[in-house]
């Protein structure tokens, strides 16, 4: 089947992919690559160094890494990184399989993702309202104690429990101002998964995002912003409903 390569959200780790999500994929015949985005989880980058071209570059590496093309997804804030680095590896000129935003920022060339959450569709989002900055150059921190409202919202308490803290963590608000510079509309299949209940990325704001690029298919899920763990089962369908059209 596909070969997937998965890419996490902002301030965390590639330990927020539950494991029994992740071998629900592979289940389904599928191969699964994740990895911790520069200066997150066990990746020794100096979190002030990081900007999201080393986000990108880092994804590319990985895209890299095997010869075969490759399913790439992006939750969240990895909207904004598979974004750049599909841009960036198609005009190197890799070959992608598909790109897949799983309820996550997709940007058009010149927008960043401060810019799309501080849109009028963006107004509201939990994250922001939650998001503790400190230090210089300044970090954010989702505080664990407001995930469970934030954005864990129809996420039932038995899976709320699966949740590591040490899956979340600070991670620079550079990344989350720089703009993607990319050429509009190349030609890389896209799919969008819309999370109906999402109050990290609200739903009106999905949903302008998918319908300014050129997207394939979408999905719809009647769920928080971490579908992995509020339905996985139904998630797991859709990503392998996805691979196989």
């Amino acid at each position: 089947m596909s070969r997937l390569v998965l890419v996490h959200g902002a301030m965390c780790n590639a330990s927020i992919w539950p494991k029994s999500f992740l071998a629900g994929l592979k289940a389904q015949g599928h191969t699964v690559e994740v990895f911790d985005l520069p200066g997150q989880g066990a990746d020794q980058t100096p979190k002030e160094s990081v900007t999201l071209q080393t986000y990108a570059d880092r994804t590319v590496a990985q895209l890299k890494s095997r010869d075969e093309p490759a399913v790439l997804i992006g939750h969240s804030m990895g909207g904004v990184v598979i974004t750049q680095a599909a841009d960036d590896f198609v005009a190197q000129g890799g070959e992608l399989n598909q790109v897949i935003y799983l309820t996550a920022f997709l940007p058009r060339n010149g927008q960043s993702l401060l810019a799309l959450a501080g849109s009028p569709e963006g107004e509201g989002d939990s994250v922001q309202a939650n998001l503790v900055v400190e230090g210089e150059p300044p970090m954010g921190t989702l505080p664990f104690a407001a995930t469970p409202t934030a954005i864990f919202n129809t996420t039932r308490p038995e899976q709320l429990a699966k949740v590591k803290s040490t899956s979340m963590e600070s991670q620079p608000l550079a990344p989350f101002a720089d703009p993607v510079s990319i050429t509009d509309d190349r030609d890389i299949t896209r799919r969008y998964i819309f999370a109906l209940e999402d109050r990290a990325i609200p739903l009106a704001l999905q949903r302008k995002m998918a319908s300014a690029t050129a997207v394939v298919e979408t999905a719809k899920m009647a769920t928080d912003h971490m579908p992995m763990y509020s339905n996985p089962e139904a998630l797991i369908t859709v990503i392998d409903r996805f691979c196989r059209d």
